[in-house]
């Protein structure tokens, strides 16, 4: 197993499971936030009927999940094994939904099918050199189909690669994986270097009484 395949098999047993139903008492729901119950839906996707959607950094599944019960021909994918074997448990007969352990850059360089849209929640765009994932996604993805992805806003002045820790026991060092972090302008800069167009990136702002730290959500068109 990888060292990020480990990281991410550790951050999984930190992660609570995805509750049964939301507030409005859904079995299956998607959503872009660190927030419950907060933000837009899978709209931002515009996936089209019967079209193919892949997740990069599907974690549990449980968004690639809800698109699958839409009539979308879902594809989750994660470097995990622990949180595929969480997906493939609750999520596995889901009809439309395909799980897959992998790198991202590898999938994508496997797959000859080709996507209506592409997308992540905190997940791969945000933790993948973005010089090598970024030309992969623009090569799979269909004429006019959309990358949306959703993670922390930046801390001001730290852009580009940086570094998160994963905790383990109390007597071990942090695992450490590199993440991606751009203002929006930043990320605009960076799609459009790599042929990407329309591009829209703003934070959503914490829902109230909640910590301030908001959600960058991303939008951007082949």
């Amino acid at each position: 197993m990888t060292d990020t395949a480990i990281a991410w098999d550790t951050y999984s047993q930190q992660r609570p499971e995805r509750r049964r139903t939301n507030a409005r008492g859904e079995t299956t729901w998607f959503n872009w936030t660190q927030y419950p119950d907060h933000g837009p839906g899978a709209e931002l996707l515009e996936v089209p009927a019967g079209g193919r959607v892949l997740d990069l950094g599907c974690g549990k599944g449980g968004n690639a999940a809800h698109l699958a019960s839409l009539g979308v021909r879902a594809v989750g994918v994660d470097v995990s094994p622990r949180q595929l074997a969480a997906a493939q448990e609750r999520w596995g007969a889901t009809p439309g939904l395909e799980l897959h352990q992998a790198e991202a850059v590898s999938f994508l360089a496997q797959d000859r099918d080709g996507f209506d849209t592409v997308y992540s929640v905190y997940g791969a765009v945000w933790f993948t050199d973005p010089t090598r994932l970024l030309p992969a996604i623009r090569e799979r993805l269909r004429p006019g189909g959309r990358l949306v992805f959703s993670q922390r806003p930046p801390v001001e002045g730290c852009y580009g690669c940086q570094a998160s820790y994963i905790p383990r026991g109390a007597d071990e060092d942090p695992l450490v994986v590199k993440r991606w972090d751009y203002e929006p302008d930043g990320w605009e800069r960076v799609l459009k270097e790599y042929g990407f167009t329309d591009v829209t990136a703003d934070v959503l702002a914490a829902p109230p009484g909640k910590r301030t730290t908001g959600t960058l959500i991303v939008r951007t068109r082949a």
